[in-house]
């Protein structure tokens, strides 16, 4: 179990750990509607992909309590909640499993969907350990490893995927030191994955994105684990941006590259990364981290969220049904 949890359900309302605010301060929302969760998924209040399925699970979930809602009322609920991220699969997923319950019955029953929130909740916490207990075999003596942006507690229902691993290698004395990449814009490898490091007491060493290959050339990592928002039939993944780039300076150097995600963040419609749709966000998420910057004229912004990592460059895939290897070829 983790020492850090991003959701809560406590009375009938979700409590959301604003991730905004971290490593600074830690700070719950508190939300009693849907349209509180839409808007935190949006701002990235919360954000990995399974942490945002699971959120927009109990977003619905909160919506079916409300005395005389309609179904017509609860599928719009979903449909916003389906518009918030474009490129994570895993709140599809989630969310279809909730429209499965308003096609199935003849009467809106909340228990019946917060049952089915709790149980996408558990069943990642579940996916985490077993991804954690898959990825430990691939491990030599102890490593070091580098990964890129948050796949710790934060994005899921449990440990974690890609940190997932890393945690349970770290107790098992197969990881010495962690290397996490700032991740900017938002920079969420130098504000999340760190801090999580320095709660659970595995030692962590902050580097800029572009230090990887000099890192990589230096010697200091044996092994990377990367998360994923959407993976299609033949592997390509999608990740944060600068995935792409972190796995091919680890092709160059021979190093292993793994990408650790639940099955529910494949995508069994897509034959392969060309298909996913890539989120672009807003401009100031890029300016603001050169302060003064948005004050000169005349400067335009490409801001896309995540890039697809090739699936020749990955060695493996982990989900909780154990490790996948090249060729891959996903099925249901």
């Amino acid at each position: 179990m983790s020492k850090v949890t991003p959701l809560k359900w406590v009375q009938g309302e979700l409590l959301i750990l604003d991730q905004r605010l971290l490593p600074g301060k830690e700070k719950w929302i508190v939300a009693k509607r849907a349209e509180t969760v839409a808007r935190a998924i949006e701002s990235l209040a919360v954000r990995g992909a399974p942490a945002i399925g699971i959120a927009a699970a109990y977003g619905v979930a909160l919506e079916a309590q409300r005395p005389g809602i309609t179904k017509q009322e609860l599928s719009a609920v979903i449909e916003r909640l389906k518009s918030t991220r474009p490129t994570g699969f895993n709140l599809f997923s989630a969310l279809d499993r909730m429209n499965q319950i308003i096609e199935s019955g003849a009467q809106i029953k909340s228990a019946a969907f917060l049952k089915e929130a709790r149980a996408i909740h558990s069943e990642d916490a579940a996916a985490c350990d077993a991804m954690a207990a898959a990825g430990l075999s691939l491990f030599d003596t102890e490593e070091c490893v580098l990964t890129y942006c948050n796949t710790g507690a934060l994005a899921t229902g449990g440990i974690g995927t890609a940190l997932g691993v890393i945690r349970t290698g770290f107790k098992a004395k197969k990881v010495r030191e962690v290397f996490a990449c700032e991740s900017r814009p938002v920079g969420q490898g130098a504000r999340l994955t760190v801090w999580e490091c320095a709660k659970e007491r595995i030692p962590v060493t902050l580097i800029c994105d572009n230090m990887v290959a000099a890192l990589m050339s230096a010697g200091k990592v044996q092994r990377v684990f990367v998360g994923a928002d959407r993976i299609a039939r033949n592997g390509d993944s999608s990740n944060k941006i600068g995935t792409q780039g972190v796995a091919v300076i680890a092709a160059k150097f021979d190093i292993p590259f793994h990408v650790v995600a639940p099955s529910t963040t494949i995508d069994f419609s897509l034959g392969s990364g060309a298909e996913i749709r890539i989120e672009e966000r807003t401009s100031s998420e890029v300016l603001r981290c050169t302060p003064g910057l948005e004050k000169v004229k005349g400067v335009s912004v490409w801001n896309p969220a995540f890039d697809v990592t090739p699936a020749a460059l990955i060695h493996s895939i982990i989900t909780e049904r154990g490790i996948h290897r090249p060729p891959f070829n996903f099925t249901r």
